[in-house]
């Protein structure tokens, strides 16, 4: 189709992501989930029964092409506006509209591009409109709406997932505009692998790149070198201040737990690469030193430390160097989440035995009247105790020893339940002794 409008002198109507936009619902790529005969969008075309959605997904993945295209399947307008650049005034014009066309028998579908951009009292607004049926309610949100929108709103609007395109959606979308151009990508097999790669499952993004690519006189076919050289390649999809961010962490610290060394240096390069402050992951890793790794390692929570140390004294970028080892380091460790029980457990008793006070025998005595009130009496100092160890008792009195710490076989823990099960068959022996 181009090259028509080149004939003639005339440049193509619009940019090419906008001429390949679907006409049908079917042309829609990579959301079969959705609109495969049992998905869900399918069945409400079917029926001719529009309930108020909301899209969630990705940039590129068809959010605002599907809103439209249910509009036309279903028999309403389609009044599209965006909360970037949207406000009170707009949404009641857009409600007063909207009233306006049901007097007149015809529906309205609004769609909402960013709703998570109104704030809370904005959403609010959205639900008498929606409950007597002014509008049908059509949002798009690349955040998590769990997070992002009112719980009121969400129980009046069905939350559908979009899936970022796969490798072979994009390759589908790079076919149709070949087509619609009238001839290939001068790109190799590895450049148009590469391409797809940089789009990082954006259509819009991927045919944005392609219209570069279409323009270039390359006297021949691109190499991955020599494309990575005509287009800007972009930073990973990643805000380090939304749900992205608790993705990546959580990624991060599940694959340390799990002992997958080269996956943990995956999220945490993505993370970098995202912009994510370093003194953030540090934080969260000195974390997991002590919680999945703690006794087994008591070394890990010092690699930790000493992490921060070398960014404090190099800097970035060279002071990462630092995070990339400690990665190593936990991921590597001996893991045991013993201490991490044993605090919890901890706070359970405390909490459930109240106020107890300490056995007098291991309180001080600074004064002469709680000297004579037995405080400190008995006390046995274990380093005057055979094997420097004297068994007693430091429970409160009234409460029944308990085994807190679970140490597990694994690393210096090893080692740990050998000294407990020796101090515990010395507290026995004392005990006996003292019964004699």
């Amino acid at each position: 189709m181009s090259n028509l409008f080149q004939q003639a002198g005339l440049e193509p109507a619009g940019p090419l992501a906008d001429r390949l936009r679907p006409k049908v619902l079917d042309e829609v790529i990579g959301q079969d989930h959705l609109l495969g005969a049992e998905g869900p969008l399918a069945r409400m075309v079917a029926a001719k029964r529009l309930s108020s959605l909301i899209l969630w997904g990705p940039p590129g993945t068809g959010k605002t092409s599907i809103a439209r295209l249910l509009a036309e399947a279903t028999g309403l307008y389609f009044a599209p506006l965006s909360a970037v650049f949207s406000g009170v005034a707009d949404l009641r014009k857009a409600f007063e509209a909207a009233r306006s066309r049901r007097e007149q028998g015809q529906r309205t579908l609004l769609f909402v591009d960013e709703i998570h951009r109104f704030n809370r009292a904005q959403q609010d607004g959205f639900l008498p409109y929606v409950e007597d049926g002014t509008v049908v309610l059509v949002g798009a949100t690349t955040e998590n709406p769990s997070f992002a929108l009112n719980g009121a709103l969400l129980s009046r609007a069905s939350v559908l997932v979009l899936h970022r395109l796969d490798d072979a959606a994009l390759d589908a979308l790079l076919a149709r505009a070949e087509a619609i151009e009238a001839k290939p990508l001068p790109l190799t097999p590895e450049a148009r692998a590469a391409l797809r790669a940089m789009a990082d499952g954006d259509g819009r993004y991927l045919l944005n790149m392609a219209e570069q690519v279409f323009s270039l006189s390359t006297g021949g076919d691109l190499d991955p070198a020599r494309l990575a050289t005509l287009l800007q390649r972009r930073a990973p999809l990643y805000d380090k201040g939304q749900e992205e961010h608790y993705n990546l962490i959580s990624a991060l610290h599940k694959s340390l737990r799990g002992s997958d060394v080269d996956a943990a240096l995956y999220w945490l390069a993505r993370m970098l690469i995202g912009g994510e402050e370093p003194l953030y992951i540090m934080r969260r890793l000195a974390r997991f030193a002590a919680e999945d790794i703690g006794m087994a390692d008591p070394n890990a929570l010092v690699q930790a430390m000493a992490a921060k140390e070398l960014y404090d004294f190099l800097g970035s970028p060279e002071g990462e160097i630092g995070l990339v080892q400690t990665v190593v380091y936990l991921a590597t460790a001996p893991k045991s989440n013993a201490v991490y029980k044993a605090e919890s457990a901890a706070k359970r008793a405390a909490k459930e035995h109240g106020s107890l006070m300490p056995p007098m025998h291991i309180l001080n005595a600074p004064t002469k009247m709680m000297k004579q009130l037995g405080y400190g009496t008995g006390y046995a100092y274990d380093h005057d105790a055979e094997d420097g160890f004297s068994g007693q008792n430091y429970f409160p009195d009234g409460m029944d020893r308990q085994q807190l710490y679970r140490p597990v076989e694994r690393g210096f823990e090893r080692e740990v339940i050998k000294r407990l099960e020796y101090w515990q068959k010395l507290r026995a022996k004392r005990q006996e002794e003292g019964d004699l």
